[in-house]
């Protein structure tokens, strides 16, 4: 029987060398006549051990990494296509600690199938989702997606069924969905995961989607960083309609729906989803006033929906599972699972999908391992480089979206960036006003010119220049921006800013003055 092998084609693990591994392990393949062959899965998200290369036994897919290509000659003398003992052996990749500790709703096949093996989705209950969405009223699949509990994954949080069912409600020749890929943030990469590690269960979203509102057209708005993506994206797009999953029959439905990929140029305000739409119809991506909201006049004037990727690639298993088991998962009004990005100063960082309810600590310290360092944990920013700094005093949060706001913070995207006690937390609020100065759009005086002054603050208050004058100053930017800036880009900014000079003033103190000796 031919032995399978996995080596990841995630950007993550082609990073790390994934490419050459592949290559190596084909040409002991060859040399050695052995009947195996080697699939380019997604990534388990395990990302410090990748290149993590997987072969198929009779005991299940047994886990090596992070492999280089010199070691790839060496695993095939220990037995490597019967899963044999190796220094980079880790047994049962599912028995892996930091991977069977998971709930993977979302994430169920990624790193499991081939992405563009619409067989391999198929197998792992893949368009059961779209089938069952296809025997129902469109207004059904908005109550069940609503009764489900799904909130917006990319940041505000949103409910989803709300925006779909004012989109149902809204009259219109042409309605869209449009799913926002545009991830930015630090420390961020489920989406990019999903697209290029399970790019089905995004399409089966947005024609679900499709149906349960009546737009007959969708858009990704990929940013162009992400080559691998869009590559794999538009491949599994034309798989889909080849296969009457898209077109003007939806799997022989009375149903139309059919996508596209649309490349971003990476502005970050591209993200917030009026400028998103600009962008998408070709102008200055550029923040629109609100109302009218997207879900009546959104892309071309049309009724819109403006999903995040892991909005969208949640709602297959709802459909296919029920609102009630998606609901079940989760803590108050967060419901369902949640994957968190680990990442910066951390040993083990990755992707850890989970029901809403562990505590920020458990996640750093237990999951996350503490620092890669070895220093101790000083500061997290939870929400990308717009979210708040959590000292560990505040480290039983839960990962909820209410309890971070009672705290004054915001889950965002989900992405964790750790820091040791190394970090100086003015000049991580200098770089959040240096963020926002750069990435403004422009079109509000608040963002543009507040961050711009907020810069300029923070360097006098570095410089010992009127520190406690300073100090009020930047506050009084920050509620500024806070209030009277029109998009989360302003809006966010005083998020990280205030929470160091609340959570670490003592890195905002002037620094005391050496007198030279006589």
């Amino acid at each position: 029987m031919t032995v399978t092998i996995f080596v990841p084609r995630d950007a993550a693990a082609l990073a790390c060398g994934a490419d050459k591994v592949a290559a190596a392990i084909e040409k002991e393949i060859t040399a050695r006549g052995l009947d195996a062959h080697v699939v380019r899965n997604g990534s388990r998200g395990m990302l410090w051990l990748e290149p993590l290369v997987e072969v198929s036994t009779d005991n299940g897919r047994i886990a090596y990494g992070p492999v280089r290509p010199s070691d790839v000659a060496a695993l095939f003398d220990a037995g490597l296509l019967e899963g044999g003992a190796h220094a980079l052996c880790h047994g049962p990749t599912e028995s892996i600690p930091f991977f069977s500790s998971q709930t993977r709703l979302t994430f169920a096949r990624c790193g499991i199938t081939d992405p563009l093996s619409l067989d391999d989705y198929r197998q792992y209950r893949g368009l059961k989702g779209l089938e069952k969405a296809i025997a129902m009223a469109p207004a059904g699949i908005v109550k069940a997606v609503t009764d489900s509990g799904l909130r917006g994954r990319g940041g505000a949080g949103f409910p989803t069924g709300i925006k779909w069912k004012t989109v149902l409600d809204a009259a219109g020749p042409q309605k869209y969905i449009v799913c926002n890929a545009d991830e930015g943030d630090s420390g961020t990469f489920a989406d990019r995961m999903i697209m290029e590690g399970d790019p089905f269960v995004l399409i089966e979203g947005m024609a679900i989607a499709g149906i349960a509102t009546g737009a007959t057209k969708g858009y990704v708005y990929i940013r162009s960083e992400y080559p691998h993506a869009i590559e794999v994206m538009d491949e599994a797009i034309r798989i889909a309609r080849q296969n009457k999953v898209l077109g003007p029959s939806v799997l022989g439905s009375p149903y139309t729906f059919d996508m596209e990929v649309r490349s971003g140029a990476g502005a970050y305000v591209c993200g917030e989803e009026t400028s998103l739409l600009n962008s998408l119809e070709g102008k200055r991506g550029i923040v629109r006033a609100k109302p009218p909201l997207p879900a009546l006049q959104g892309f071309l004037g049309r009724p819109t929906v403006v999903n995040n990727v892991m909005s969208l690639a949640s709602v297959p298993i709802i459909l296919d599972q029920g609102a009630e088991y998606y609901r079940d998962f989760g803590m108050g009004r967060s419901r369902g699972t949640i994957p968190i990005q680990i990442a910066g100063n951390v040993k083990h960082g990755g992707l850890y999908e989970v029901a809403f309810g562990l505590t920020l600590g458990e996640i750093v310290e237990k999951i996350g391992g503490g620092t890669a360092s070895g220093r101790p944990v000083r500061a997290v920013q939870v929400g990308g480089p717009l979210g708040a700094y959590f000292p560990v005093s505040l480290f039983d949060t839960p990962f909820d979206y209410e309890a971070f706001a009672a705290r004054d913070g915001l889950i965002g995207h989900a992405g964790i960036t750790v820091f040791d006690d190394s970090v100086d937390m003015l000049k991580q609020a200098r770089f959040a006003m240096e963020f926002c100065a750069i990435e403004s759009c422009g079109k509000c005086t608040p963002c543009r010119i507040g961050s711009t002054r907020g810069v300029e603050t923070a360097d006098k208050i570095a410089r010992g220049i009127e520190p406690e004058k300073n100090k009020v100053l930047l506050a009084d930017l920050c509620n500024t921006m806070k209030f009277g800036s029109l998009c989360a880009l302003g809006g966010f900014t005083p998020y990280p800013v205030m929470s160091a000079m609340t959570h670490f003033p003592e890195d905002f103190a002037p620094a005391p003055v050496v007198e030279a000796a006589e």
